[in-house]
């Protein structure tokens, strides 16, 4: 599960980022969720953009691709969405989640 910080370090990242999957007619199917898994495996964060012939909503078809993927979902913005799955090793550096000796208030 991701941070808020960790999903805004994403969101910075994928700004600059070209939609290399796109969702269409035919939806969410087997050689679309494996495109999805050597570009995952390729680029750890990728963009994904719903075409206008798509008929799932876009929060659906973000949590249908990411289960499907074993992802994350960094963003959903428009027709547009960010996944991310660590790369073993990892080449994007994550904040880290919890900051030791942080104090909170009583």
């Amino acid at each position: 599960m991701l941070t808020g910080k960790q999903k805004r370090h994403l969101r910075a990242l994928g700004h600059k980022l070209k939609a290399i999957i796109l969702i269409g007619k035919k939806e969410i199917e087997e050689a679309l969720i494996s495109e999805t898994n050597a570009a995952l495996d390729h680029h750890e964060l990728i963009k994904v953009k719903l075409l206008e012939s798509c008929m799932l909503d876009k929060h659906e078809a973000s949590g249908l691709l990411a289960d499907a993927c074993s992802a994350e979902v960094a963003q959903i913005l428009g027709k547009t969405f960010l996944l991310y799955r660590p790369a073993t090793p990892p080449v994007i550096a994550l904040p880290a989640t919890d900051k030791p000796g942080k104090k909170t208030a009583p």
